[in-house]
């Protein structure tokens, strides 16, 4: 019995399911807002701040997190900012 042809053909299917799906998927993230996580504050380590207006868009309310935007008009963490 030659079984190679039938093993050949089940990792096809199975790479052609999780390419599929990867593309759906890509798909859906597109189609509705950014569901990020939390901004912590003191902290940019992984924010983007477009995805967060309801802080960055309000100046003082980026300031109760510890953040300043710079001369560069990019967001630091402010100098004196403690967790």
């Amino acid at each position: 019995m030659c079984r190679k042809p039938f093993g050949v053909v089940a990792i096809f299917t199975a790479l052609g399911v999780l390419g599929v799906t990867s593309v759906v998927a890509a798909k859906d993230l597109g189609d509705r807002p950014h569901q990020g996580g939390a901004v912590v504050p003191c902290s940019l380590d992984g924010v983007n701040p477009v995805h967060h207006p309801e802080i960055f868009g309000n100046p003082a309310v980026a300031r109760s997190f510890g953040f300043v935007l710079g001369p560069d008009r990019a967001w630091h963490v402010a100098a004196n900012c403690h967790r």
